[in-house]
């Protein structure tokens, strides 16, 4: 009876995954058929990716470098859906984060140990960071402005200021090809982890999303989090404080996606300029939703698409593939997953109509869905 117990227990806790498993297989049949279209060798291209991103050594380090980022971004988004919102603007919280790290080390004195630069360049980005994602909290909770559009038109403000600041006041005037802030001191840079050539900010994105999954789901502001995610309207009923609860969570997503850029600078670039721009805050979106905004689900599926991000150069040496190509296979798995999110709930709709009907032995019909 217990094992039957535990049985069922495990095949509810594995249902979440359900649509984004289906997302990826319609995923790979989509891209096949766009690789066979053009006369490629979709097979051997699935294969290239697989091995890309974990076939070898040197192809793991190439993702684990690609997936720290990301689950930090991530987080950007996954943080502020525990209570309803849809924020999509990590890649200007990762820019104004790093940007504004690169900023502490000139502001020290000259052989500042690691031990208090680290902590107070992180500090620097997780606060820029966490303002920037929090104003779009604030507006969104006082204001009425749609978090969405918000978060995307408060992205493009921030890489525009970056770039701004960077190429301008911020200038080192040693950059000349690439502009570029003041370099970091290599004392102040952080290292790789002991057998690994990935960066400490691996071992920290893992800490972050491990603790925002202890706190979604364990603490009392992580529940009341959940509450007003479910029903706005019931958690204000129950007396919840929740533009309070909103804004800490975007406060607390924009924070890591600051982070996230603070590694980038000191243990990635040396510096802050345009390479900081790469894209990880957008393709942390793919990786929330394809993690169904879990945070501990973010960890592996950081991992994935750091992977795909890894495998390009391999299918440009291999199969002489754009490099982009990876971002089609990208978009084509968040399509997916909207397409079967969707798909998810109206299957789940219909069940509980059914279920409903059959308890009382009344014919329900379904709505017909006209093209």
């Amino acid at each position: 009876m217990r094992a039957g117990n535990h049985t069922a227990r495990l095949t509810i806790g594995l249902l979440p995954a359900i649509p984004t498993v289906l997302a990826l297989i319609g995923t790979l049949l989509l891209f096949s058929v766009f690789l066979l279209v053009q006369g490629q060798p979709a097979i051997d291209a699935i294969g290239l990716i697989f091995q890309g991103a974990f076939g070898s050594s040197f192809a793991w380090q190439s993702t684990l470098l690609r997936a720290a980022p990301l689950m930090l971004t991530a987080l950007c988004v996954a943080l502020p859906a525990q209570v309803g919102l849809i924020v999509i603007g990590g890649e200007g919280a990762l820019a104004l984060g790093g940007m504004c790290a690169a900023i502490v080390p000139p502001l020290l004195p000259a052989h500042t140990s690691w031990l208090i630069a680290t902590p107070l360049m992180a500090l620097a980005g997780m606060l820029a960071g966490g303002a920037w994602i929090g104003a779009v909290g604030a507006l969104r909770q006082w204001r009425g402005v749609n978090e969405t559009i918000s978060s995307l038109l408060m992205s493009y403000i921030a890489i525009a200021l970056f770039k701004h600041l960077v190429e301008g006041p911020l200038r080192d005037p040693a950059s000349l090809n690439k502009p570029s802030t003041l370099p970091v001191p290599d004392a102040m840079m952080i290292g790789s982890i002991p057998g690994l050539e990935t960066h400490w900010g691996l071992f920290w994105g893992v800490v972050a999303c491990v603790a925002a999954w202890v706190f979604v789901k364990f603490s009392t502001q992580g529940f009341a989090m959940r509450v007003a995610g479910g029903s706005n309207r019931a958690a204000r009923l129950v007396g919840l404080p929740v533009n309070r609860l909103a804004l800490v969570a975007c406060v607390l997503g924009g924070a890591a996606a600051g982070l996230g850029g603070m590694f980038e600078v000191a243990a990635v670039q040396g510096s802050a300029n345009a390479s900081l721009l790469a894209g990880y805050g957008y393709a942390g979106i793919l990786v929330a939703f394809a993690a169904r905004q879990n945070p501990l689900a973010i960890i592996v599926c950081a991992l994935m698409i750091g992977g795909i991000e890894a495998s390009g150069s391999l299918l440009q040496r291999r199969l002489d593939l754009p490099d982009a190509t990876t971002l089609v296979l990208q978009g084509l798995l968040f399509a997916n997953l909207l397409a079967w999110e969707a798909l998810g709930g109206r299957i789940a709709a219909w069940r509980v109509r059914l279920q409903a009907a059959a308890v009382a032995d009344v014919p329900v019909q379904l709505e017909q869905t006209h093209a």
